[in-house]
């Protein structure tokens, strides 16, 4: 009777340790949901705060664009400036038209002048990409061509044949790619993916891969 007794007494100390254990691994678990919901919150938090420079520089962007009459289309999510083709050349032609150079001396020193009008602006923007897009019409490799022709012609032409008072610094951030189609309506030749975007590449996007990679 008395062996009875003290296995009982003795299984109900095993069952208060099992379950003091299991308690503090409970506990344990809650607090490190508890510690990763509160790193999460902070880099979102953080997060927000980079987008800041990022919305003023594309306001600023948008802003001089319509003070000045400049026809541009400027994304309000990230800034992207596109200029379409017939603004600037030909169809099917990478020499720049009259009015298109015309064009540039309005818009690039506007543009230009944005970007290094704040120290945190030029901070902000670490490059700065002349994008040539075409349609859908021709074959892949033609228009990958076209669009990188017309992107080197635009960049020429800017810092070969324009005077402005911030090229020096905007010739240290800029540089020319081609795109051909890629962004186009397969299905369709749609003249209005015809065209060269101001493309801005924002640090406070780099930082954002950097905090989420050290946060997840």
């Amino acid at each position: 009777m008395d062996d009875f007794i003290r296995s009982e007494v003795h299984a109900e100390i095993i069952e208060d340790d099992d379950s003091s254990i299991y308690l503090s691994i409970a506990e344990l678990m809650s607090s490190l949901l508890m510690f990763f919901a509160l790193l999460f919150i902070t880099a979102l938090l953080q997060l927000a705060e980079k987008d800041v420079p990022k919305r003023v520089v594309i306001g600023n962007v948008v802003g001089q664009m319509k003070s000045n009459n400049i026809n541009v289309k400027v994304n309000p999510d990230n800034g992207d400036v596109s200029i379409q083709e017939s603004i600037l050349f030909a169809k099917g032609s990478t020499e720049l038209k009259p009015e298109g150079k015309a064009f540039l001396r309005r818009f690039i020193p506007v543009y230009s002048g944005v970007i290094f009008s704040k120290r945190e602006f030029d901070q902000e923007i670490s490059r700065v990409v002349i994008e040539g897009h075409t349609s859908s019409e021709g074959d892949d490799k033609t228009n990958l061509q076209l669009s990188l022709l017309r992107a080197s012609s635009v960049y020429t032409y800017i810092f070969y044949d324009m005077n402005f008072s911030t090229k020096a610094p905007l010739s240290q951030k800029i540089l020319a790619a081609g795109r051909g189609e890629i962004e186009s309506d397969k299905k369709r030749d749609n003249p209005g993916d015809r065209k060269v975007v101001f493309r801005f590449q924002f640090r406070s996007d780099e930082l954002k891969k950097d905090i989420l990679k050290t946060s997840l």
